[in-house]
């Protein structure tokens, strides 16, 4: 187990980290999202209760820990928090269409949402894992989705499809690692079990963050949806669904060609995998928090096990920017 300085140190390195994102955390999550050191409740809470310097530069706030002179994020973290509660009421009425979608088989919420940290007006985004060979089939069902949001007011943001055949993520980083530890799932938890198995690496940048914080009950589809579901499958199985997955990504590489003129992103496009970022976030949201540790005068984790710029396009495609949806 490690000492209570190197504890001292992970509950710092974790609070600056979540600080990026004007984020206080309880003890209990600090303890859940500790970066790179085994830990658990307890201990994190002894080393807050008596630290041994970690007092000087942090405070705590009706049961949130932040950094002192950010006192003011409790409050803006209790706001947003009641806003993500009225968010969380049209995630899981998306998630009732999504899952009645063929092919669709596997729905977790993402971003922001999953962390009770949205703003009013902000996205509900999802992952979403399909069959194999129809992830842009997928992808066309799942606009019906956002369009019912934007008729209900909110907007749905599918940004990550991935085939069952390819869950290990690619992008490995401390910002990877915890974007997907904090997803919640919230249909087709066996597909999500899978996943967890096959990005084990997670566990090097937050070896204790095995499940959700926030782990809510399984939707499943009702009957008029599940046979919606199959029947649609049933008819785009063979041929029919083979030329419309090949067209629609064909339709969308030649949409956005013209666009791809700048390097630096995070987009996959590819027969297994679309994911449409234009700008990569992650990568800006990991040299701040390089440069926070210098400030802090702590020694560097490896947050970043490997961290290209690559664009993974279609067979024969050479572009390798990005896509925005």
């Amino acid at each position: 187990m490690p000492d209570e300085v190197e504890t001292e140190h992970a509950i710092l390195r974790t609070v600056l980290y979540s600080d990026l994102f004007d984020y206080p955390l309880t003890p209990a999550e600090i303890a859940h999202y500790l970066i790179e050191v085994p830990g658990d409740p307890v201990r994190v809470q002894a080393c807050l209760d008596a630290p041994l310097w970690l007092g000087q530069l942090i405070t705590r706030v009706d049961g949130y820990v932040t950094l002192r002179g950010r006192e003011d994020l409790v409050r803006r973290r209790k706001e947003r928090s009641r806003c993500s509660s009225r968010l969380w009421r049209k995630a899981r009425f998306f998630v009732r269409i999504l899952s009645c979608m063929p092919f669709v088989r596997m729905i977790c919420v993402t971003g922001a949402l999953s962390m009770d940290n949205s703003g009013r007006r902000d996205d509900v985004d999802v992952m979403l894992v399909t069959a194999p060979n129809r992830v842009w089939v997928a992808r066309v069902f799942s606009l019906v989705a956002v369009y019912a949001g934007r008729m209900a007011g909110n907007t749905l943001c599918p940004n990550y499809l991935l085939s069952e055949k390819v869950l290990s993520l690619e992008r490995r980083s401390l910002y990877t690692a915890h974007e997907f530890a904090q997803m919640v799932p919230l249909y087709g938890f066996e597909i999500y079990r899978r996943m967890r198995a096959a990005n084990r690496w997670v566990d090097e940048f937050l070896p204790n963050a095995v499940r959700p914080v926030k782990w809510l009950p399984e939707h499943r589809p009702g009957l008029f949806g599940r046979v919606v579901k199959r029947a649609l499958e049933r008819l785009l199985e063979g041929e029919w669904g083979d030329r419309l997955e090949a067209w629609e990504m064909r339709r969308k590489l030649r949409k956005f060609r013209a666009r791809l003129t700048c390097s630096g992103g995070a987009a996959i496009l590819s027969r297994d995998q679309v994911k449409g970022h234009f700008d990569d976030h992650g990568e800006r949201v990991i040299r701040a928090f390089q440069r926070k540790l210098e400030e802090f005068h702590l020694a560097g984790c490896d947050c970043q096990s490997a961290f290209d710029h690559q664009v993974t396009m279609a067979p024969g495609q050479t572009t390798r920017d990005l896509v925005s949806w």
